[in-house]
């Protein structure tokens, strides 16, 4: 087996502060007055994993000339419905809801050689991040919005990026085996989902 590429080991880097962060704490726990509140809050386990899935999912199921459509889906849903909770706008269950798209994530990924229609894809990771994005701005200050925004903005970047890293590195080490390995990554994100739904 070939050793695991720089693009993979960057990917684990840049996601391995945020792994821990969200094993420790739910986002729920956060204080929320600024930009270092808005930095933190992705680093709850299921944004964290959303996020890094939706890197590795794009990498995997996307042309090679779309595969930043994922992120750049997430990022425009996630804008957009963190606005509307800030705003006072949010939905029952939102909790429970944000776990399960933990669970789609990892069924995308155990689907993502399956040549799901593009549309498809990229509309169900806005349906999600409209969900992440919801839970993001029923958090936030009263004040300061805008650099709370800005930190979740950063972080979110990171850890698609983080997604799309690893993604690359499994596809070029592990060519061979790249199906089983996503496959199994989107298992363990199914029931790491499922887990935190039942958490709640």
């Amino acid at each position: 087996m070939k050793l695991l590429t720089q693009n993979t080991v960057r990917g684990f880097g840049l996601t391995a502060l945020g792994l821990f962060a969200g094993l420790a704490e739910a986002h729920t726990g956060h204080g929320t007055s600024g930009i270092s509140e808005g930095l933190a809050h992705p680093f709850g386990a299921d944004h964290l994993l959303a996020m890094v899935a939706v890197g590795i999912w794009s990498v995997s199921a996307l042309p090679a000339n779309k595969a930043w459509w994922g992120p750049a889906t997430f990022m425009l849903s996630l804008v957009i419905s963190a606005t509307l909770g800030a705003a006072g706008f949010s939905v029952p269950y939102l909790e429970q809801m944000v776990s399960l798209s933990v669970v789609l994530f990892g069924a995308m990924l155990v689907l993502s050689r399956q040549k799901m229609p593009v549309v498809v894809g990229l509309g169900l990771v806005a349906l999600a991040a409209s969900l992440h994005g919801l839970a993001h701005g029923v958090e936030a200050p009263e004040t300061r919005f805008s650099a709370y925004a800005a930190g979740f903005l950063a972080t979110t970047i990171v850890l698609h990026f983080g997604g799309v890293a690893i993604g690359l590195g499994i596809r070029k080490a592990l060519a061979e085996k790249v199906t089983w390995v996503v496959t199994s990554l989107g298992t363990l994100c199914s029931g790491a989902g499922l887990y935190l739904f039942s958490q709640l």
